[in-house]
């Protein structure tokens, strides 16, 4: 007797990251100490000083559990962006936050709005649940704001935005997000992810813990993984209207978030200098890539977060730049599975690491 699995389940394609550097030194046979990798979005730098001090001396709490309610994360949450603690929620990575969106408003059937080229996890939720994701057409690459709008019906129940976008990097302006807003019924939640604000300029930063006070059907979802640098803990957060959050905490698995990760993230928090410092290392990188892009006259799509997709001839260069790199110890992302099948994305590393792609990226005669 066979088990039965959903049919929507079994449709999922499973997430496929970036390549571990351990799993490229067995694969390649080249020593870890000399590959790099830029295929993730992580930050070069490491973790928060601030962070570090704080781990190391917190192995003597390991033999219990984590606070459930993040009590103290909250609250510095609250602090930094004066929000009350109860618009708060805690995640495993903000992907938990993205897949508590959908396991709280959405039921099989209900339809699931997001864009073309967007992060791959929404799509993963939405058919998790039994929803119909609805795959809305790219403007240049970006969210087209107008088609989503066209495309709301009765069954819309969820909208997925990324700002900055994931793997493109397009931005949307706080007016013309604001506008579409106005525009979407009450009853749709709007999940807004912004895992790369922070690498955001000033003036660019977004306004949306603001627009809770007035859209009480927007989710806003953050990342500790991206400029924080505390990716292999896995924690994240949202914000949203305190109604919201109540019912996303009812399906949240208890302990979701561990006792190593609360805590560095509070210190990260805390840690002004060290973001500011990220934030600097990716501009000068991304001005790096970028000068080296249109010396070889390589196409890439404009970005606001910490890394860039380049575009090649087509799939089968596209690949086989990859395989070169790889093979020089240099780990970047194809993107063929967000229908972007002739680009790479390169994450934004260290001067040096920068170099070294630059290095084997120039040399790839094909």
């Amino acid at each position: 007797m066979s088990i039965e699995v959903p049919n929507y389940i079994s449709k999922i394609d499973p997430y496929q990251g970036g390549k571990p550097i351990k799993e490229v030194a067995r694969e390649i046979g080249i020593a870890e100490e000399k590959i790099i990798k830029l295929a993730s979005n992580e930050n070069p730098m490491g973790i928060s000083p601030l962070a570090k001090k704080v781990l190391n001396d917190a192995s003597s709490e390991i033999h219990r559990y984590p606070d459930g309610n993040g009590f103290y994360l909250k609250e510095a949450l609250s602090k930094n962006f004066l929000l009350e603690t109860n618009q708060i929620i805690i995640g495993n990575g903000s992907n938990d936050i993205l897949e508590l969106a959908a396991r709280t408003f959405v039921t099989k059937g209900d339809e699931v709005l997001y864009s073309k080229h967007a992060f791959a996890v929404y799509k993963i939720v939405t058919q998790a649940v039994g929803g119909k994701g609805m795959e809305a057409p790219s403007d240049n690459y970006s969210h087209d704001l107008a088609a989503f709008l066209s495309m709301i019906s009765n069954k819309t129940k969820l909208i997925f935005i990324a700002n900055p976008n994931n793997p493109t990097g397009t931005l949307i302006s706080k007016k013309i997000l604001k506008d579409f807003l106005n525009k979407v019924p009450d009853k749709v939640v709007v999940v807004l992810d912004e895992a790369y604000d922070e690498y955001l300029d000033d003036s660019l930063k977004s306004d949306a813990f603001e627009w809770l006070k007035e859209y009480k059907n927007l989710i806003i979802s953050r990342s500790f993984s991206k400029a924080y640098g505390l990716a292999g803990l896995r924690i994240g957060y949202g914000a949203a209207a305190s109604k919201l959050i109540e019912m996303m905490n009812r399906v949240r698995q208890p302990f979701n978030v561990n006792h190593f990760a609360q805590i560095a993230a509070i210190a990260s928090l805390d840690d002004k200098n060290f973001i500011e410092k990220s934030r600097s290392i990716n501009n000068l990188g991304m001005k790096q890539l970028i000068h080296t892009f249109e010396v070889l006259n390589l196409e890439y799509i404009p970005s606001y977060a910490n890394f860039v997709s380049f575009k090649l001839e087509d799939e089968k260069t596209a690949m086989m730049y990859y395989q070169h790199l790889l093979n020089n110890g240099v780990i970047v992302r194809p993107i063929a599975n967000y229908d972007l099948p002739q680009f790479l994305r390169v994450s934004i590393g260290l001067k040096h690491e920068n170099n070294k792609f630059i290095e084997y990226l120039s040399n790839c005669n094909i």
